[in-house]
C-alpha cells in the first residue's frame, strides 16, 4: 500500500526532499528537511519501504515488511536539538512548530506553560484518553517543557467533565509548582486565549500572544510527544486519532493510538470497520473547524479526527450564513450550504469576529457573545429563510433567542457531524 507524505505539514515553508525516487527507507528515517533560515519542520517516513514517487509537494513510499515496534532513533542529545530534530508541531491543529514555541526562556524564571488539555471539539476524545491511560507521560512531559523555557509553574487545563482524566492527574501530580485547572463544559475552552483567561485570569487582545501574559500554551498530545521524543528518541511519525459517524457500526466513536503518518483516510476507516452505506461528507478534524477530505488523503501531522458526518438534510432554497471565529469559516460554510442545496444571500460576522492581518479572524473575547440579533435581522432582509451558522456555545445561545422568533430555521456547521453519532445538538445550551 501507499503512504503519502505532504511535504507541508506545518505552518512555513516546504520541506525539501532528501531521498530519490526508488530509494529504500526504514520506517523512522528522515525523508524531508526544512529548509535552513526558514520557519519548517522536518518530516519522517513512518513506515519501511520504497519511495514511489517525490513530486513539487509529497513523496510517495510503497510500504514493505514495516515492524511498528521499531524505528530509526533522533540523533542529537539535548532536549531542544532533539524537539529541533524530530519534526514536531503543534499537534492540536495548529502546525506551528515546537521547537521554535519552545526556543523563548523565561528570564526571570516566573513564567507559566499552559497545558491545553481542553479537548473542545465535540466528539474528539484521544487526548483524554491518553491522560487516562498514564497520566504520568504527560507530567514527565510538561516537566521538560518548564525547564526548557525556564518557567515556574505548570498548569494543565482541562474540562472538569472528564472526571477521570481529571482524577487521574491529580492522583500522580505531587509537584507544588504544577496545577490541575478544572474548566467548563462549552466551546471554545480549548482557544488559547480563552484557556489563559481561564486559568490565569488574563484576557489577551486577538494579535497578542501568549508571552504577554508570560505563558506558554501548548497542546496535550504535543507535550505528550515532547516526552517521547527525549526519552525514547523517536521522531514524529504517529499521530493519536478519534475516528467517528457514519461506519457500518452507526454513531461508534473509535480512539486509535501511534496512527503511522501518511496512513490513507480511507484504511483508517476500514481499520474501524469500514464506512457505512450513508454519509453527507467525510471530515478531516473535529466539528467545529474540520475540513472535507477523501477517502486518498494521508493522515497528516495535525490531523486529530476522521467524522463520516450524516447526509446533509433538505434545507431552504436561500439561506443567510452567520460566521463565528470560534469555528466555521465563511468558505467552509458556503461549501457545507452548496452541499444543503442552498443559494447563499448573505454573510454576516459576529460582532467580536475581528480582521486580522494575515485575513483570518480572531474573536475578541473566545465563548463571550456580544450579541446576535442585529445579524440575524440583516441576514432576514436579504431574503434568508434559514441560517447556518458556525457560532460557539455562546453565540449560538444568542441567536437561538432571537432567529426562529423571526421564523427562521437554524442550522449548525457541526449539525452533520454530531447526528452522525446521535451526539445532542448544539442549539440553545443551559449551563
Amino acid at each position: 500500500m501507499e503512504y503519502i507524505f505532504p511535504l507541508k505539514q506545518h505552518v512555513g515553508a516546504l520541506s525539501n526532499p532528501i531521498v530519490e525516487k526508488n530509494a529504500v527507507v526504514k520506517r523512522g528515517e528522515m525523508i524531508a528537511k526544512k529548509p535552513d533560515d526558514a520557519l519548517g519542520s522536518n518530516i519522517f517516513t513512518s513506515i519501511s519501504g520504497k519511495v514511489k514517487d517525490i513530486t513539487e509537494d509529497k513523496i510517495i513510499i510503497q510500504e514493505s515488511n514495516t515492524d511498528f515496534s521499531k524505528y530509526e532513533k533522533l540523533k542529537s542529545s539535548e532536549p531542544k536539538d532533539l524537539i529541533a530534530e524530530s519534526g514536531l508541531v503543534g499537534l492540536g491543529g495548529a502546525g506551528f512548530p515546537t521547537a521554535v514555541k519552545l526556543g523563548m526562556r523565561f528570564e526571570d524564571g516566573k513564567g507559566t506553560v499552559v497545558v491545553n488539555a481542553a479537548e473542545c471539539e465535540p466528539i474528539l476524545s484521544h487526548n483524554i484518553a491518553r491522560i487516562e491511560d498514564n497520566p504520568e507521560n504527560l507530567l514527565n512531559g510538561l516537566r521538560i517543557v518548564m525547564k526548557l523555557v525556564n518557567a515556574e509553574k505548570g498548569i494543565i487545563g482541562l474540562k472538569g467533565i472528564h472526571e477521570k482524566a481529571v482524577q487521574a492527574l491529580k492522583e500522580v501530580t505531587k509537584d507544588n509548582n504544577i496545577t490541575i485547572f478544572e474548566l467548563d463544559n462549552i466551546y471554545p475552552m480549548g482557544e488559547e486565549r480563552a484557556i489563559i483567561r481561564e486559568s490565569l485570569g488574563v484576557l489577551l487582545k486577538p494579535d497578542q500572544l501568549p508571552s504577554q501574559a508570560d505563558a506558554i500554551v501548548i497542546n496535550a498530545e504535543t507535550v505528550l510527544k515532547v516526552r517521547e521524543i527525549v526519552e525514547e528518541k523517536k521522531p514524529l511519525i504517529d499521530k493519536d486519532l478519534t475516528v467517528a459517524g457514519k461506519l457500518k457500526e452507526s454513531g461508534s466513536i473509535h480512539v486509535l493510538f501511534d496512527v503511522p503518518l501518511g496512513t490513507p483516510v480511507g484504511k483508517i476507516f476500514d481499520q474501524c470497520g469500514g464506512l457505512g452505506e450513508e454519509y453527507g461528507e467525510l471530515i478531516m478534524g473535529g466539528p467545529f473547524t474540520g475540513k472535507r477530505t477523501s477517502v486518498e488523503e494521508p493522515i497528516v501531522k495535525t490531523t486529530g479526527g476522521l467524522i463520516a458526518a450524516e447526509k446533509f438534510l433538505p434545507t431552504p432554497d436561500k439561506i443567510g450564513v452567520l460566521v463565528c471565529a470560534c469555528g466555521a469559516d465563511e468558505e467552509r460554510l458556503r461549501q457545507q450550504a452548496a452541499s444543503m442545496n442552498s443559494e447563499v444571500v448573505g454573510v454576516e460576522f459576529c460582532k467580536n469576529a475581528i480582521l486580522m492581518k494575515n485575513g483570518s479572524r480572531k474573536c475578541l473575547n473566545p465563548g463571550i457573545c456580544p450579541g446576535q440579533v442585529q445579524k440575524v435581522m440583516a441576514l432576514k432582509k436579504a431574503g434568508a429563510e434559514a441560517v447556518l451558522i458556525s457560532n460557539c456555545t455562546d453565540c449560538t445561545n444568542t441567536v437561538m433567542s432571537c432567529a426562529p422568533q423571526m421564523k427562521l430555521p437554524v442550522y449548525h456547521c457541526t449539525d452533520g457531524s454530531l447526528r452522525s453519532v446521535n451526539h445532542k445538538l448544539i442549539r440553545k445550551f443551559k449551563g
